[in-house]
């Protein structure tokens, strides 16, 4: 179980911050395959109370499948890497990003049809290719991918997450996310503490050290010869589990 860092001396003055895919979440096949262990949302509700709300959900999925898989919980989160933010657990969801150009969308999608073993996800201001099916087709498919974007007038990047390429809006990472967040009323003048598994997560990791927080770093594919503190999703639910009993002490 991975100790606070030592700089936070008010455990009670945590703002925290979790991916869900791969962090709290176990990766599954295919996105929608993927499930909410037990527990997981009791646990959440608990540290959502004991930290005064100071806490969201930072992910690729969008803030509707969040609350989804969260059910009945409600959490402040970013969804599509930052895209979409909704800084109150019962506000409004807000978008910053146009959507996909529908020939990029069409000639994605033209791609993932020609080829076994990929899946498409079509998330409005993003585009996921899953290819966990079809890993060997790794190194192609990104050269397709940025080819694609070559060809295309957007403001989208190519992100790269477990098994998974995304096309995202340019200006938007879970960072700059991460930073909006501490700028609320909830969260502003906490130390902030986020957990992720992937490159994605990399943006927040570091902004959340740049405020005087700590970054902790979930094994899996994307770090897994360097240091972590976690060993997968269910280490972290364990940690968050203690975490939310020594705060109710």
């Amino acid at each position: 179980m991975a100790p606070l860092s030592p700089q936070i001396d008010d455990p009670l003055n945590v703002a925290l911050f979790l991916d869900l895919d791969g962090t709290v979440l176990d990766i599954a096949a295919s996105p929608t395959e993927v499930g909410t262990p037990p527990g997981l949302t009791t646990t959440l509700g608990r540290l959502q109370a004991a930290l005064e709300g100071a806490v969201a959900i930072l992910t690729g999925r969008q803030i509707e499948e969040v609350d989804r898989l969260l059910t009945p919980l409600r959490l402040s989160a970013a969804g599509v890497h930052g895209a979409q933010m909704r800084l109150e657990p019962g506000g409004t969801i807000e978008v910053a990003s146009d959507e996909v150009p529908t020939p990029l969308l069409v000639a994605v999608e033209r791609l993932v049809q020609s080829t076994p073993g990929l899946l498409v996800e079509p998330k409005g201001v993003s585009i996921a290719v899953h290819y966990r099916a079809a890993p060997e087709m790794e190194p192609v498919l990104e050269t397709e991918l940025r080819a694609l974007l070559d060809s295309h007038q957007s403001q989208l990047v190519l992100s790269h997450g477990r098994r998974v390429f995304e096309l995202t809006p340019r200006s938007s990472t879970k960072g700059t996310a991460l930073a909006q967040l501490m700028e609320q009323s909830k969260f502003r003048g906490r130390v902030p503490v986020m957990i992720g598994d992937d490159m994605p997560d990399e943006a927040a990791l570091e902004a959340a050290a740049r405020l005087g927080g700590v970054g902790l770093k979930v094994k899996g594919e994307h770090f897994a010869g360097v240091a972590t503190h976690f060993s997968g999703p269910a280490d972290v639910r364990r940690w968050l589990a203690a975490f939310a009993e020594g705060l109710a002490r």
